[in-house]
């Protein structure tokens, strides 16, 4: 049985716990172009969310995907494979580490271009996020226990986020 999905007010130490991990992953990756990015509701100021981080790790290419990989490895973090997103390699953090998701990416990935473009827009738009919070307050209390279920009935507002044009960037 799946753990109860619960979203929780925004949090000032999401940031705080994001540094934290991320400066691990930055000094393994020592040598390797590479970005790390707070992605996901966390990122976004004041938004109620999962108390969970998610962290892209960006590679310019393919070619640094093996390297990356093996270094994250060395530091405990589990690699899944894409999960069913093609472009974006998912890993389960090491045991002990904060409560976080790992995803490495190339700078041309869809799925990242994709989470920082949603996670803009609701840094962006206070109402937005509002929006988006309440919604997922909603769907957490129906789908308490079914995480696929709760990602998949916030699919029609991300991709109507993803989807609007706007005077903003």
């Amino acid at each position: 049985m799946e753990k109860a999905l619960f979203i929780v007010d925004y949090d000032p130490t999401w940031r705080v716990t994001f540094e934290k991990s991320s400066g691990r992953i930055r000094y393994a990756m020592h040598g390797i172009p590479a970005e790390v990015e707070h992605a996901g509701s966390t990122a976004v100021p004041g938004l109620a969310a999962k108390p969970i981080i998610d962290i892209d790790l960006v590679v310019p290419s393919v070619a640094e995907l093996p390297e990356a990989i093996g270094r994250l490895e060395v530091l405990g973090y589990v690699h899944e494979g894409d999960l069913g997103i093609t472009g974006r390699e998912a890993f389960r953090a090491p045991p002990g580490d904060p409560n976080h998701h790992l995803y490495l990416c190339t700078a041309d990935s869809p799925a990242l271009r994709a989470h920082r473009l949603f996670r803009d827009r609701l840094r962006a738009d206070a109402s937005l996020a509002r929006r988006y919070a309440e919604l997922k307050r909603r769907l957490a209390t129906r789908f308490a226990t079914d995480r696929d279920a709760y990602t998949e009935a916030k699919t029609a507002f991300v991709r109507e986020v993803l989807a609007a044009k706007t005077s903003w960037k």
